[in-house]
């Protein structure tokens, strides 16, 4: 019995802890789903607040996005202004024939009418620069999704996504500033357009204000520059090629990248093929369609004078917005000959390691009737008979022999050809031979430096630089005595005026190359007028220098130009054949001639007397 009492006991009191516990947890649980719920609540809480941050900071960039969209909408340009085409004014420069020689600023011609034009040609401008165009409303979304996409996979800017309604906003109201402002006025501008013109007008407004290079605006203008027709009878190759310039109207220049825009041109072919705008059979026989040629009457180079007239223009006419005609002095004729005769020989003696060269050829009073700036404006716009400093070598002599005409000296007068030093300095003949006594006459016409040194050893060398800046030069001389020798950097057109004094008596010369300035009605804007001459020389100095002239053609260093009638000139080469001249006159003329390099090196035994005289025989004959 008292072991049954207890185990009741322990049964009870077990009984009596269980229901404790139980007790115990009843009163942890509301504590538990209290502090569940809490957690709950302070998770919504937390999204709920990102929600509304979300809310919130997608209305502040809405509102603003929408107030920019505002600005934008209010600072665009007038619409008014479409009907007006804004360009720099054309600048025709004609030669002293009045034949035109080359233009500058916008060209345009008479407005094209797409019904006009054959479908290929406006056809090979949609299907390149908006294919979707008759099918967007100005702004092409699958187009630019489209583009997007492959320039994030080509990880560059491979493609771009302006529609032509696009563009012609762009053209017409907008600056080519690259800004997120532009972009969002262009969209506003093309969704104007889209609403207010036919997609017609659209295409005609594009075509005659669009940029194809060269200077030419408009299809028509561009048709005339190219290929020398009206856009009305281009074929469907010379098509392609204008529409292919588009893209980037300088790489793909037909005149002066051909190759370029030849490739580009069969780019578009495949671009319409693929469209549906030409037949496989349109397609394959339009690659061997004939290109019309730009007009042959244009000379090549003539853009050297152009740059120059251009440069000099602002000196006597301020900026207008009309369009002018600049009358020259050139040689129509003699300018063509020039070119031609320079590039050719430089072609010859490409070998020999020469591969520019410059020209310029005077009248007796300045005029310029002639100059070529170089082998290939294409290449090298740099102008070497108006830019270039290149060493004189013996051409520079002229001033020192001219010093000592003016100091009393005569042409029989004796002279030492044997060695001398003046400090550190021993000059030597380029032959290194030494002749002994010889008269001016002979060390002149056999350009014999060391002869002229003796020379100089008599005269002050302040007054041969001063004879040189008289003349023309304008460059920087140095006091220094290698000078006599020909080591200063001169130019091409002074040289030719330096000589040309020479030539007409005596008087100084200055270059000029605008007889006159008119604009489109006829208006005279400017008119040159000869200063009163100045004498330069005195006639015995000229009498004496032009014997001397001579006698390198006769029997010195200038004999390859004895077949020009009464040819007188002098020769120059620089050390090691960097630079060789020769400048001289005939009954009519003053012409200098330069070739070398223009990275200074040297030319493999190209002397004043050989190419230089060979280029400026041929040409003055």
């Amino acid at each position: 019995m008292k072991k049954l009492r207890s185990n009741h006991r322990k049964i009870k009191k077990t009984a009596e802890i269980d229901d404790n516990q139980i007790k115990r947890q009843k009163k942890l649980r509301p504590a538990a789903r209290k502090k569940s719920t809490k957690k709950k609540a302070q998770s919504r809480s937390w999204k709920f607040k990102l929600l509304m941050i979300l809310l919130w900071l997608g209305l502040f960039v809405g509102i603003l996005g929408g107030l920019f969209v505002f600005y934008c909408y209010q600072t665009l340009p007038d619409f008014s202004k479409a009907v007006y085409v804004e360009r720099q004014p054309g600048v025709k420069i004609l030669a002293a024939d009045g034949r035109e020689i080359t233009s500058y600023g916008g060209l345009f011609a008479e407005p094209v009418d797409v019904d006009e034009l054959p479908p290929y040609v406006y056809q090979a401008v949609i299907d390149t620069e908006d294919r979707r165009f008759f099918k967007h409303h100005g702004f092409d979304y699958i187009g630019f999704i489209r583009a997007m996409a492959i320039n994030v996979v080509k990880m560059r800017y491979a493609q771009g996504a302006s529609t032509i309604t696009q563009q012609v906003a762009k053209n017409l109201f907008l600056t080519r500033e690259k800004s997120i402002r532009r972009k969002v006025q262009e969209y506003l501008l093309a969704q104007w357009l889209e609403k207010h013109f036919t997609k017609k007008q659209i295409l005609n407004i594009y075509l005659n204000r669009v940029f194809f290079g060269s200077g030419a605006y408009g299809l028509n203008a561009a048709a005339k520059r190219f290929f020398n027709k009206q856009a009305k009878d281009l074929n469907l190759r010379e098509a392609a090629i204008l529409a292919g310039a588009l893209k980037a109207p300088s790489r793909y220049n037909y005149l002066s990248h051909k190759s370029l825009a030849l490739e580009r041109s069969e780019v578009v072919l495949k671009l319409m093929r693929r469209a549906g705008s030409i037949s496989r059979k349109e397609w394959e026989k339009a690659i061997n369609l004939p290109i019309g040629e730009a007009n042959k009457d244009k000379i090549l180079g003539a853009r050297y004078f152009g740059d120059y007239i251009m440069a000099e223009l602002g000196k006597f006419v301020k900026s207008s917005n009309q369009d002018i005609y600049v009358k020259t002095t050139l040689d129509y004729d003699l300018q063509q000959r020039a070119e031609y005769l320079l590039r050719r020989h430089l072609r010859e003696n490409a070998k020999k390691h020469v591969t520019e060269g410059a020209v310029v050829i005077l009248d007796r009073n300045g005029a310029i009737k002639a100059m070529v700036g170089g082998a290939d404006y294409n290449k090298s716009q740099f102008n070497r008979a108006t830019q270039a400093l290149r060493q004189a070598g013996s051409s520079f002599k002229l001033f020192v022999y001219l010093t000592a005409f003016e100091n009393g000296f005569s042409p029989d007068e004796l002279l030492a050809d044997e060695p001398i030093r003046i400090d550190d300095w021993e000059p030597q003949n380029y032959d290194r031979k030494f002749r002994g006594a010889v008269s001016l006459k002979q060390a002149f016409a056999q350009s014999l430096n060391v002869a002229t040194v003796d020379l100089a050893t008599y005269l002050n060398l302040e007054d041969i630089i001063s004879m040189a800046l008289k003349l023309g030069v304008t460059t920087d001389i140095q006091d220094e005595p290698s000078i006599i020798l020909g080591a200063a950097d001169v130019r091409v057109i002074d040289m030719a005026a330096a000589y040309a004094a020479t030539a007409n008596g005596g008087f100084a010369v200055f270059p000029y190359a605008i007889r006159e300035v008119v604009d489109t009605d006829g208006y005279r804007i400017y008119q040159y007028h000869s200063s009163p001459r100045e004498r330069v020389l005195q006639p015995k100095t000229v009498q004496n220098i032009n014997m001397l002239l001579r006698e390198v053609v006769v029997s010195g260093t200038g004999k390859r130009a004895r077949l020009v009638k009464n040819a007188r000139g002098k020769t120059g080469t620089s050390q090691n054949y960097r630079d060789a001249w020769f400048i001289g006159s005939n009954d009519k003329y003053t012409a200098a001639v330069w070739v070398g390099n223009d990275d200074n090196s040297p030319m493999d035994g190209i002397g004043g007397g050989t190419l230089p005289t060979i280029i400026w025989a041929d040409i003055m004959k």
